[in-house]
């Protein structure tokens, strides 16, 4: 009896430390971190065009293989899905969805590029990615008022500064203070060869060059010397055969060859606005060099100064302790496209990039101690509308190749494990009380061909312009245009044109024009596959209901293209419609619910569950709403979106 008991004893005794070994190597496989009970804090990452879903770009399964650890352990300790943008699916009107909690028909941000009556349309009235756009409060001034202490990072439409306490860094493209975007330098005879992109080398295609054709002055045999001029300051280049003298005031700085970035320097730029020195930082890079003297030379500054942070000591800060900032790779419209060696400058940028933004997550940190930050980088949306790999892993691309495919996807998972170190930063410096968020503000859909709306309506006599002989950039003669397509899914039209302070129109005439345009691009936009481009063609007035746009920004008609078709604002004279695009990925105009267009939601802290999958994609606007709920703040009335109680345990 004593034996039996003894063998039944020792028996359980296994059992017991069995099922205590499996236990802790379970607790190993899917750690539990330990929150507060309750969240006062946030961190929120929304890169720019994360694109997110089920079939290509299958980020959670990524996670699960353990390809991106910190969006695992988001997934394991929190709940996660995806989130569907609003209608343009692009960045200026997304960001301001996020960030209010409601639709363009209430926060105002229609476009990027927005034209108000009683302005001239040959320029944009209102930028989008300015905070002076959105016509009710961000969630910035909503925590800020709560008592919060916030820092924003590179957010667009967080310029000029909104926030009375807190920080603000580089809000993009928000017209305030004094940017300094990258430039490229090529010899003047390049231009020949690239005059076809018309205003393609200028910022948003109106503002600075970014890229500049250059005279050279021979000084010996196939030697060369060339000005570089940017932000009023002027580096000497000596083109050699196979390398480049870099020199400012007679002191060498550096002499690089092809392929090779040098170090940064110290620089003193002039403001645009009073001729102000301010203290920045330069690197160079020899793009391409061939020994008959064409030279590509990219000159990079420092993407932070006094003039565009707030408070203007924090550059200096940033600068000394994580150094001269990267914030994205290229620029928009792209410029690393166009030879062969762009490839490798665009992938070296974009480390720099993410590298500089995971540094920057610690030492804010550490440094500025917020309840509240939010950060961002236009790095993904960079890589997947560029020319270099979206067109080899998309299957209705003509150049789809499976093995280029597979060498494109690594690079692009690279690029997403970046994303994901920078999470992996955030996670390590925040504490118990913060909610961590990931999101993103559109996914990216692979692009076939460009739609050059403005050369269809100059066949049909609506449209006037003559092209600049020497640059290639088009001239819109207004006065006799009776319709013109403006960035990114706007027709304006007018029977009496479009020259100075636009009104918009009404009547009979009008009508029977804007019906005119419409029947034009219902029947006339079919690709020769007989593919049609247009799927919808919306009067201003039927705006909100289709679309949720608000009627006072928007232009005539509206219209939505098929996805794999980009609506392109540049005429020229060749006459055609249908053009091919270097670049391969794309946002604007497209159907915002095609998945094409989602991004990863996942969030993970106090109150929220653990290991949930949220079964249904949630709209973009319920976001804001659940972590003003999770934080217990009031929510706006202004705020559309519904608070995900799901979520909560």
């Amino acid at each position: 009896m004593l034996k039996t008991f003894s063998l039944i004893a020792i028996l359980s005794i296994i059992v017991v430390l069995i099922a205590s070994f499996l236990f802790i190597g379970q607790q190993k496989k899917t750690p539990q971190m330990q929150f507060a009970p309750k969240a006062t804090k946030l961190y929120w990452f929304i890169p720019d065009g994360m694109r997110a879903e089920e079939d290509l770009f299958t980020v959670y399964k990524w996670a699960r293989e353990g390809k991106l650890p910190n969006i695992k352990t988001m997934m394991e300790n929190g709940a996660y899905g995806y989130s569907i943008p609003d209608f343009p699916s692009h960045t200026p009107t997304n960001f301001a969805s996020l960030l209010t909690g409601a639709h363009p028909v209430v926060h105002g941000v229609a476009d990027g590029p927005m034209h108000i009556e009683g302005f001239p349309l040959d320029k944009p009235s209102l930028s989008g990615f300015s905070s002076t756009a959105k016509k009710v409060s961000p969630i910035w001034k909503v925590m800020e008022e709560a008592g919060k202490k916030v820092t924003l990072l590179s957010i667009p439409g967080s310029t000029p500064p909104e926030l009375k306490n807190g920080i603000t860094i580089r809000g993009r493209w928000g017209g305030w203070g004094e940017d300094t975007h990258a430039v490229i330098f090529e010899p003047k005879e390049m231009l020949e060869a690239r005059k076809s992109e018309g205003r393609g080398f200028k910022l948003f295609y109106l503002g600075m060059p970014l890229t500049r054709f250059v005279e050279k002055k021979e000084i010996g045999n196939n030697e060369y010397e060339v000005n570089l001029t940017a932000y009023g300051v002027t580096f000497k280049a000596k083109i050699l055969s196979d390398e480049v003298i870099f020199s400012q005031n007679d002191n060498i700085l550096t002499t690089l060859k092809q392929g090779v970035w040098s170090d940064w320097y110290p620089v003193e730029l002039l403001t645009t606005k009073e001729s102000k020195p301010f203290a920045s930082n330069v690197k160079f890079k020899v793009i391409k060099l061939s020994s008959d003297g064409i030279f590509r030379i990219r000159l990079f500054f420092n993407n932070i100064n006094e003039f565009i942070v707030d408070p203007s000591n924090v550059a200096a800060e940033l600068s000394e302790g994580v150094g001269p900032m990267v914030d994205f790779v290229d620029n928009w419209p792209p410029q690393l496209i166009y030879e062969e060696e762009d490839k490798a400058t665009f992938l070296e940028e974009a480390q720099m990039s993410l590298d500089w933004h995971k540094k920057a997550t610690g030492f804010i940190y550490q440094k500025y101690q917020p309840d509240v930050f939010i950060q961002d980088t236009y790095t993904p949306n960079q890589m997947l509308e560029s020319r270099w790999w979206h067109r080899f892993i998309d299957k209705n691309n003509k150049d789809y190749d499976a093995q280029k495919g597979e060498e494109a996807m690594r690079d692009i998972l690279e690029m997403y494990q970046g994303l994901d170190a920078i999470l992996g930063e955030a996670i390590r410096s925040a504490d118990e009380n913060t909610l961590i968020v990931l999101s993103s503000d559109h996914g990216i859909a692979g692009l076939h061909k460009q739609v050059r709306l403005n050369n269809l309506f100059a066949k049909k006599g609506w449209f006037k312009f003559k092209t600049d002989p020497t640059t290639g950039e088009p001239i819109i003669d207004w006065d006799n245009t009776k319709a013109v397509f403006l960035k990114m899914a706007h027709v304006y039209v007018n029977p009496n044109g479009l020259g100075g302070k636009w009104q918009r129109g009404s009547g009979l005439k009008y009508e029977k024009l804007r019906d005119g345009v419409i029947k034009a691009l219902q029947e006339e936009l079919t690709d020769t596959d007989g593919t049609k481009a247009l799927v919808n063609a919306v009067r201003w007035e039927d705006a909100p209901k289709f679309f949720e746009l608000p009627t006072d920004r928007v232009g005539d008609i509206v219209l939505e293209v098929k996805k794999g078709y980009q609506w392109l604002e540049e005429p020229d004279d060749s006459g055609q419609i249908f053009t091919e695009p270097l670049t391969s990925g794309y946002k604007q105009a497209n159907n915002p619910k095609d998945p094409d267009m989602w991004t990863p939601f996942v969030i993970m802290g106090p109150g929220v569950k653990t290991g949930y999958k949220i079964e249904k994609p949630i709209s973009h606007v319920d976001q804001m709403p659940t972590f003003l709920k999770l934080l217990e703040i009031p929510v706006p009335s202004y705020v559309q979106g519904k608070i995900l109680t799901d979520i909560f345990k």
